[in-house]
């Protein structure tokens, strides 16, 4: 029990000594009076940007191409698919039991490739799309950079994807049109 006083006593001591030097302590200056330098910043929705360009509805147009095609190739794949599925569903009563097991697998098999074919349609639309938006976005950057430098803005913030819930309009400027023009 003595321990315990003894513990309580010092830790007490403590504290009353640590809150008497802060009291003493010049507190820091607030917030407001420090003189920090006034940062000047410009925010755009970069794909309202990179649609205004003229390559974006080119690069739409093309990816709309390849779509069809892979769309195309994977109706005329599943076309074949119904017609052999229709063939084994008239004959199956009428097949030898290894007749049957074959072309169950080849059933089985024509379900995988197709399930790959369009997984690797999927992929390389994905990859088709990055490619042909590449440019593109290179031209938004450097036109974002370009005007970000003439106007001395610090830094530069994309408004897509809610990643910047709130601006204040009078600290930072909406470069959007801005961006647009320098891309026409």
């Amino acid at each position: 029990m003595k321990k315990l006083f003894l513990i309580l006593s010092v830790a007490l001591f403590a504290l009353n000594g640590t809150a008497q030097n802060s009291e003493t302590a010049t507190p820091y200056p607030p917030a407001a009076s420090v003189n920090a330098p006034t940062l000047k910043f410009g925010y755009f929705s970069y794909d309202e940007a990179m649609k205004s360009s003229s390559d974006y509805a080119l690069a739409q147009r093309s990816l709309k191409d390849l779509r069809a095609k892979y769309d195309a190739e994977m109706k005329r794949v599943e076309d074949e698919f119904n017609k052999k599925y229709e063939d084994f569903l008239d004959g199956q009563r009428s097949f030898a039991p290894s007749i049957l097991k074959k072309r169950q697998s080849e059933l089985q098999e024509l379900i995988e490739k197709n399930m790959a074919f369009k997984k690797e349609a999927q992929d390389l639309l994905k990859q088709a799309e990055k490619e042909a938006l590449a440019p593109i976005k290179r031209k938004v950057k450097l036109a974002a950079a370009k005007i970000g430098q003439r106007r001395g803005y610090a830094f530069i913030l994309n408004l897509d994807g809610d990643a910047l819930p709130y601006v204040d309009s009078t600290m930072g400027e909406d470069i959007t049109e801005a961006v647009k023009a320098e891309l026409q």
